[in-house]
């Protein structure tokens, strides 16, 4: 796991720059390479081969054939492709996936990437053939970031190294239209900077040195995919066979490797994995608690440390200790995020930096390749209603109001069915935002109001929901010189989860039901037993009341640069908070909106007018 950077023509003192900047995703070693078309950086975290073999650049050479290449990531399968390789003539020096990847390009071209299981950013230099070859995995697990004017190209695993060069720094209005109105985030090309674009997840690039052009393209498409695999039938023998399997295959390293451990389904279902496959293997796990909070998930994650015999560690944090690190948090995720869920994990990280661990595997992807979030029912149901399926629509309602206690899930059904417009007077009706603000961009459109059956709506949600919860993870775990794995979005998994019928996702008003029934006797069942979703969750609202959080967002929603502002009205969003703040109760949705807005401001600050306490590099 490593850092990359890198450009199209001759500059090593420029390229050592860039290293510097993203220095903490590569602490252990660092290394360039210069001629007179390129310039390549790269920052690396030793996980396999911890041996001067796995140092990048690294260059492969067969038959006259020229080739290196800066790479972050892993690509679990490398062993198998090697003894294929092998068998075709390749020799290979080290025993990194690195030199694999290299050797793959050569036999295979562009489609090399097809055979890759794992996920990866990297760049190849093909010197012979003069291009630049890009790739970024399937999902997105890993970043990578562009800036193209038409000539030159600069790429990077992080923003902050590309603003090394002379960019101006420009907010994106239509980026911030999307996060501030929608609530989205990371779901295009574009990013919070202008010009600065990130390469798409099941996407390469090609580009070509001497006529300067950039191409850009898709070489896998999961919704096409999905078409020519067979309806999965629901087995709960297959899915654990091929979680086992995943799990496996992200164990693969030359160092200890741990686990995240919030106590849900999903990271509770890794570990329990992780101890099912290694009978003797010490595993030490890192958790968010909030003693004495409601979202507190304490018991569960002792229930896991009791039944696998893991060494659990734990963090939590303070008012005081937001105040001390938001500014760090938001260099280091450097676009906008709006909840302090971000801020809980970016702990974690830390603590598991600070106890000597460089891999943890996380139980990212499960919610949206087995419905996790509860929104999924109301496209459940309106898949039963569509198909007139009643009886059961009726009998699912019921068993998911017995679970819960609530009819959330048949609002969101209700929405879905509503026309367009009014679904989004419901949703801003009474925004915060300026009119003019609005009017400028109103036409751009959020998909997931699109009526979907269930199966859809996932791909939806793995294709352009997911990708930035990923962001969240790299940007916050490699901060702190960490890399995680996350076994959900292995292919193989994701393509069998999504071709079974959506009964095996919900059923009787529950969440991953093939995952449940799959690991019966494995994960404790008072854990498999949860009819919950909480998530990654922070006592946002709570902290938000704290006296001193309540003066620094004062102070923020009153300062000058606030105000003028384009984005919103600020006589709305001082009304809204001053009707959050003397309200004993809040509410956690207005509270959500006040931090997305500070947050976005702090943002500006920090990335666009360069008002940062601490400086870049």
């Amino acid at each position: 796991m490593c850092g990359i950077n890198g450009f199209s023509w001759s500059d090593e003192g420029l390229v050592r720059e860039m290293n510097v900047a993203i220095r903490h995703r590569g602490p252990d070693d660092e290394g360039v390479y210069v001629d007179d078309n390129v310039s390549l950086g790269h920052v690396r975290l030793a996980i396999i081969d911890l041996s001067p073999k796995g140092h990048q650049p690294m260059r492969y050479e067969k038959n006259g054939h020229e080739v290196w290449i800066v790479y972050n990531g892993e690509v679990y399968n490398f062993m198998e492709l090697r003894e294929e390789l092998e068998k075709k003539g390749y020799v290979f020096n080290s025993n990194t996936d690195t030199e694999v990847i290299l050797a793959a390009y050569l036999e295979w071209g562009f489609d090399c990437v097809k055979k890759f299981n794992g996920m990866w950013a990297f760049a190849i230099y093909d010197k012979t053939k003069k291009l630049l070859f890009l790739s970024r995995d399937r999902f997105g697990i890993k970043p990578l970031y562009y800036y193209y004017d038409g000539q030159n190209l600069i790429f990077s695993s992080e923003i902050k190294a590309i603003l090394k060069h002379e960019i101006k720094r420009e907010p994106n209005d239509a980026v911030i239209f999307d996060f501030l109105y929608y609530n989205l985030l990371d779901h295009t090309e574009d990013t919070f900077f202008e010009g600065i674009k990130r390469l798409m997840p099941s996407h390469s690039a090609v580009f070509d040195i001497k006529t300067r052009e950039l191409r850009i393209f898709k070489y896998y498409d999961l919704r096409k995919r999905l078409k020519k695999l067979k309806k999965a039938e629901e087995d709960p023998a297959t899915f654990r066979k091929l979680f086992k399997k995943a799990v496996k295959r992200r164990l693969i390293a030359d160092v200890p490797v741990g686990s995240c451990l919030s106590g849900g389904l999903d990271s509770s279902s890794i570990v329990c994995m992780m101890r099912e496959l290694e009978k003797n293997l010490e595993i030490k796990t890192f958790s968010l608690i909030f003693p004495g909070f409601k979202l507190d998930e304490s018991k569960y994650q002792e229930s896991v440390m009791q039944k696998c015999s893991v060494k659990r560690y734990t963090t939590t944090f303070t008012a005081e200790d937001i105040l001390r690190d938001l500014e760090d948090l938001i260099y280091t995720q450097e676009e906008p995020f709006s909840t302090l869920s971000i801020y809980g994990q970016y702990r974690v990280m830390k603590l598991a930096n600070e106890n000597g661990m460089k891999v943890l595997l996380d139980g990212q992807g499960s919610d949206e390749i087995l419905a996790g979030y509860h929104y999924f029912f109301g496209y459940y149901y309106y898949e039963l209603f569509r198909h007139l399926k009643w009886k059961q629509l009726i009998r699912e309602i019921i068993y998911y109001r017995k679970n819960v206690g609530s009819f959330k899930a048949l609002k969101y059904f209700i929405g879905l069915l509503l026309p367009r417009r009014i679904q989004e007077w419901i949703l801003n009706h009474d925004t915060y935002l300026s009119r003019e603000f609005i009017k400028r961009f109103k036409h751009r459109k959020d998909l997931r109001f699109k009526k979907k059956e269930l199966n859809d709506a996932l791909v939806c949600a793995v294709m352009n929901n997911l990708p930035h919860l990923l962001r969240f993870e790299d940007k916050n775990s490699m901060r702190w010189s960490i890399e995680t794995r996350v076994p959900f979005l292995d292919p193989e998994l994701v393509e069998y989860a999504l071709s079974t019928p959506s009964q095996a996702k919900i059923r009787n008003g529950i969440t991953k039901y093939i995952l449940r029934e799959s690991l019966k006797g494995i994960v404790p069942d008072i854990i498999l037993d949860r009819r919950d979703k909480i998530g990654f969750a922070t006592p946002d609202n709570e902290i938000a009341n704290h006296p001193e959080i309540k003066k620094f967002i004062w102070n923020i929603i009153n300062s000058e640069s606030f105000k003028k502002r384009k984005y919103w009205n600020w006589k709305k969003v001082h009304k809204v908070y001053y009707h959050h703040s003397t309200s004993k109760l809040g509410n956690i949705f207005i509270g959500e909106l006040i931090w997305k807005v500070v947050i976005l401001e702090l943002w500006l600050r920090v990335w666009i007018e360069n008002k940062s306490a601490r400086r870049e590099g």
